[in-house]
């Protein structure tokens, strides 16, 4: 089978603008291509292969688990699932889990528990689900109803009453937004698709005050940020967020589908026989996967490394900021790195990739970096080498044309 642009158009619905290499295989923090050329990834999988590619651990508890059971349904009990559970709740301090396959089935189920939760109250008109201006939270319908880009939605009405948006971080809208009505809020502690941006922490407090008041969850959505990639297991105890639910995906599976709605006390007794469920969600490959990588993240200090490496990043590009005006910003936590530039950032991702470096581009002037967890400051380094070369040759070029006119 030829895999190539011209076979992927005659194969596939065209929503996707793949990159135009054909990846084989991946090494480290590298991938290669059926060319046999060697890419660095500051990707990873969008932010899904938190150890990078080639993990013993992780392949030893894959190939261990499929030899075992590959799927029996839950409509049985099987141990990795029990186990990855306990895990979650004792990182959390929480009490319940439900298991899907992604990021947007976990934001469906949290949207479902909210408004059930909301429904027992007795106020039949609390089913408002809030989220937050430029944030992102899936396609499916009901998460496509609280994401916040026109380009995802167009075409798509009508979308899920009951939902709407609260300015990002304006205090003055959060007042204004919820009242009695409100069942829940949507909070992405740091904002991925959406130029890595992160809640203040005024607004986060008020939040919490506006929760006593009118009785609404905190749903906080750590499918980008989760996992160790800021430098804690979880983004929202950085601001103190106490959500209500969390939803974890992107790593937590190691690479494999997986997601989790986790549910404090508050919410435990919510969802009963029927209410909700899945035929893969908690795939025991997928779970055993998921405790593999939690362990390697732990054993090797890999959210103290996020930081490290995240910092040794912003440092190296606020160097390359004082040389280059087309960076206007940098936001960095932990791995999470935004770099603003004054153009389309995507002119950036195809020349990075003609020097075999992958990076992304977001919120249309933002280049993204989401390195695997296990990316040294060598490799970190050679990716900053690289921009300082395509920016330095930007300028070269457009000095050129100057002098030409």
């Amino acid at each position: 089978m030829d895999v190539n642009p011209e076979s992927e158009k005659k194969l596939f619905f065209h929503n996707y603008a793949r990159l135009p290499i054909a990846v084989t295989h991946g090494e480290g923090v590298w991938l290669v291509s059926d060319d046999g050329t060697r890419y660095l990834d500051m990707i990873s999988g969008i932010g899904v292969n938190a150890l990078g590619y080639g993990d013993q651990r992780l392949v030893d508890a894959i190939s261990s688990q499929a030899a075992k059971l590959i799927h029996a349904s839950n409509l049985f009990m099987m141990e990795p699932q029990f186990e990855l559970a306990a895990k979650l709740l004792s990182l959390s301090g929480f009490s319940k889990v439900f298991f899907a396959n992604s990021g947007t089935e976990a934001i469906e189920a949290a949207i479902k528990i909210a408004r059930k939760w909301a429904g027992l109250s007795g106020n039949h008109d609390k089913k408002e689900v809030l989220s937050l201006s430029n944030c992102f939270h899936g396609r499916t319908y009901g998460a496509l109803s609280l994401t916040a880009k026109a380009k995802y939605s167009d075409g798509f009405d009508p979308l899920l009453p009951g939902t709407g948006m609260i300015t990002f971080n304006d205090i003055a809208d959060l007042e204004a937004q919820v009242s009695d009505k409100t069942a829940a809020v949507f909070i992405e502690v740091v904002q991925g698709e959406g130029g890595i941006h992160r809640v203040s922490q005024p607004f986060i407090d008020r939040l919490k005050e506006l929760r006593e008041r009118y009785q609404f969850l905190i749903i906080a959505d750590e499918i980008q940020s989760g996992c160790g990639r800021t430098g804690t297991f979880f983004s929202y105890t950085q601001v103190n967020a106490d959500p209500d639910l969390v939803c974890l995906a992107k790593p937590l599976g190691g690479g494999l589908p997986l997601s989790a709605v986790i549910g404090s006390e508050k919410v435990a007794d919510v969802l009963s026989y029927g209410n909700h469920g899945t035929t893969f969600g908690g795939n025991p490959v997928a779970c055993a996967a998921g405790i593999a990588m939690i362990k390697a993240i732990e054993e090797d200090n890999l959210m103290a490394h996020a930081s490290e490496i995240g910092t040794f990043i912003n440092n190296e590009v606020q160097k390359l900021a004082a040389k280059h005006p087309q960076i206007l910003e940098i936001r960095q936590y932990g791995l999470m790195v935004g770099i603003m530039v004054d153009k389309e950032a995507k002119v950036y991702v195809g020349q990075a990739l003609e020097k075999h470096v992958l990076i992304n581009a977001t919120s249309v002037n933002v280049i993204r970096l989401l390195p695997p967890l296990t990316i040294s400051r060598e490799e970190a380094q050679h990716c900053i080498t690289t921009l300082d070369e395509i920016f330095t040759e930007e300028t070269a070029e457009q000095a050129a044309a100057a002098e030409r006119c």
